[in-house]
């Protein structure tokens, strides 16, 4: 029973994916099209470059990944869902054939998704649901450039489609966090070479980049701090407390972590306060987004500096021959 419904669910992946493939077109006619909006092309161009840059800088595979367009008219396409015991950092983790272990799902059909969410919900779990601005297939089909990825900054563009093409060329079987982490390094990284590369040190495009990414330093810090400050209450609570006193005193150190936010020195604080709102209910499953992507960005930046002299793509190329990727 549970080899057919994972079946069933990897023939719908397989047809939404197969649905944006088909309906994507390549970038030069899309580039030559008068009703696209001239806008957006100039990031098209972008991408242009960056896929070079990302195999002749970085040393990624070659591929005809974000070789094409797909006009999602600013709908979102994908949700993915991930899910966490409410009173331990445990994520609830799905199994699939040639992926292994992950800790989420994604989800092409909506009202399959809320399915996903309200079963989760019911069996207690917290769960997190977000739009991705991207993803990446693995090779499985050649991923299209999304329209509202052209809405994106340079910077947070670049970041994305490096993001995207290190998952292509490196990705390591059971270990999303480490995949994960991985291409947030790379990711981060590849847009400062490539922001100074293309637009200079004195550029708007590389001081807006890193004026963010020292608000997302700040705050990323900030969450994971406090996820310990959780981990540390939920050892603290006992078989024989209730779930209406955890549950009391989990929502009251969220409170006291959203509030916290307004403290830190962060350029867009509003935006940032906003957003961690979502803890209030997404509980544990918000903060375990963090340790996916973000918790080793350090591990990694020590190693590069200090073993490979800061040069990006001799490290990439070491990390490549030391992880076997799917």
């Amino acid at each position: 029973m549970v080899e057919y419904k994972v079946a069933i669910y990897g023939l719908q992946q397989g047809k939404g994916q197969l649905e944006l493939v088909m309906g994507a077109k390549p970038v030069e006619e899309v580039l030559n099209d008068g009703s696209f909006p001239d806008s957006l092309k100039p990031k098209l161009r972008l991408i242009i470059e960056m896929r070079k840059f990302t195999v002749d800088e970085l040393g990624m595979n070659e591929s005809k990944n974000y070789t094409s367009v797909y006009d999602q008219h600013g709908q979102s396409l994908l949700l993915n869902v991930s899910a966490c015991e409410p009173y331990s950092f445990t994520p609830k983790e799905w199994t699939f054939p040639f992926l292994g272990t992950v800790p989420y799902k994604g989800f092409f059909d909506k009202k399959e998704a809320q399915k996903e969410i309200l079963k989760l919900k019911m069996r207690g779990y917290d769960v997190d649901v977000y739009s991705p601005s991207g993803w990446s297939t693995l090779g499985w089909f050649k991923d299209p450039i999304l329209s509202n990825m052209l809405k994106q900054d340079e910077g947070s563009l670049s970041n994305l489609i490096i993001h995207e093409l290190t998952h292509g060329t490196l990705f390591v079987k059971n270990d999303v966090n480490f995949n994960e982490n991985l291409a947030n390094f790379i990711g981060d990284k590849g847009a400062e070479l490539f922001l100074i590369q293309r637009f200079g040190k004195e550029s708007k495009e590389y001081i807006d980049y890193e004026q963010d990414k020292t608000d997302q330093k700040t705050f990323t810090t900030y969450i994971l701090q406090n996820k310990e400050r959780l981990d540390s209450l939920y050892k603290t609570m006992s078989g024989k407390q209730g779930h209406l006193i955890k549950k009391q005193k989990k929502d009251k150190l969220i409170m006291e972590i959203v509030l916290g936010v307004n403290k830190l020195p962060l350029h867009k604080k509003k935006n940032y306060f906003k957003y961690t709102q979502q803890a209030f209910f997404e509980g544990n499953a918000f903060f375990m987004a963090f340790e996916r992507y973000d918790s080793q960005y350090e591990i990694f930046e020590k190693e590069y500096k200090e073993k490979f002299n800061s040069d990006l793509k001799k490290y990439f190329e070491y990390l490549k021959g030391k992880y076997p990727s799917l």
